[in-house]
């Protein structure tokens, strides 16, 4: 299949991804607690991807299949668990907009560097001038969006009694694995053959660590009027999302670890922008300036030049 007709799906990914993102937050803002919040985020997902794998339980893995699996490959799903757990815990400290500007361009410029050197299992491709030039321009698309998501948030981050770039290197190395994610997650798709299985499988530690953390901190806990104010759709937040991790079990491998992140984040960031210019799924409302339509427009350039060449 040409790889090129798997775009669609995947900017549909990124789409749903965005949006996940935003249910996320008003999610996070009734149940109060970040730690439950992640839970019933994620516990669905595992409930949707075990019941599709007990309605589809073949293909299955065979011993040679699980033998040649790496031992990092079960991990995909924590290694991007990290960005959330970043988000969770920063975001008000850095500010939105630096927050996602750091995170997206590791991994704009970690999943070059995989496709370039064939890490985890990629097929090499070398050193390609104009991916790596289209990377640059979507990483300074992602400044110019991000810069103007910080200007409206000045002075969030006083008060922390921290200096907030202190907290820069670990946001850009969740940035990184969530890169390294999508291609563990491949990774482990190709040993258990079954990509519902992998998925359920991916998804698992992810909600054990989530749901341990709470027990072990479940305080704050929301009100009665907190939990009655949390629409139907909030809870689905999770699955939203994981449409992007699916794919990535699905196509990281067909079209390359770039190209993948590349559509994913360019379709993420878009729509992010809509969803603030219009306020929707209750965002506050930011509208799109020059600066941020600029940076969008330098993104959709850096995504043909990875996806072209």
């Amino acid at each position: 299949m040409n790889p090129a007709l798997l775009y669609p799906f995947i900017l549909v990914a990124g789409v749903l991804q965005a949006l996940g993102n935003s249910m996320n937050a008003q999610l996070r803002g009734r149940l109060v607690n970040p730690w439950l919040a992640a839970t019933v985020s994620f516990l669905p997902i595992v409930f949707v991807f075990a019941t599709l794998f007990l309605v589809m339980p073949t293909p299955l893995p065979t011993l040679e299949t699980l033998g040649k699996m790496p031992w990092y490959a079960p991990l995909g799903g924590v290694a991007g668990a990290v960005a959330v757990f970043g988000g969770l815990a920063f975001i008000d400290k850095v500010g939105a907009g630096p927050f996602n500007g750091l995170t997206l361009t590791a991994n704009i410029l970690a999943s070059l560097a995989m496709d370039a050197f064939g890490l985890f299992g990629l097929q090499a491709g070398g050193f390609k001038v104009m991916p790596w030039l289209g990377g640059l321009l979507m990483a300074v698309g992602v400044v110019f969006i991000a810069r103007t998501t910080a200007d409206k948030e000045d002075g969030k981050a006083e008060g922390h009694g921290l200096n907030p770039k202190l907290l820069y290197p670990f946001i850009v190395g969740a940035g990184i694995l969530q890169a390294v994610g999508v291609v563990w997650n491949a990774g482990l798709r190709g040993a258990l053959v079954n990509p519902w299985l992998a998925a359920t499988v991916s998804f698992l530690p992810v909600v054990f660590v989530f749901a341990l953390v709470f027990l072990l901190r479940p305080t704050p806990l929301p009100t009665r009027e907190d939990v009655a104010g949390v629409r139907w759709w909030m809870p689905l937040a999770g699955i939203t999302g994981a449409v992007a991790v699916f794919g990535g079990l699905l196509f990281v491998d067909k079209v390359g670890a770039g190209a993948f992140n590349g559509l994913l984040i360019t379709a993420n960031l878009l729509t992010s922008v809509a969803l603030d210019h219009f306020g929707w799924v209750g965002m506050r409302q930011v509208k799109a300036g020059p600066s941020r339509l600029g940076g969008a427009a330098l993104m959709v350039a850096g995504i043909v030049l990875i996806s072209l060449f």
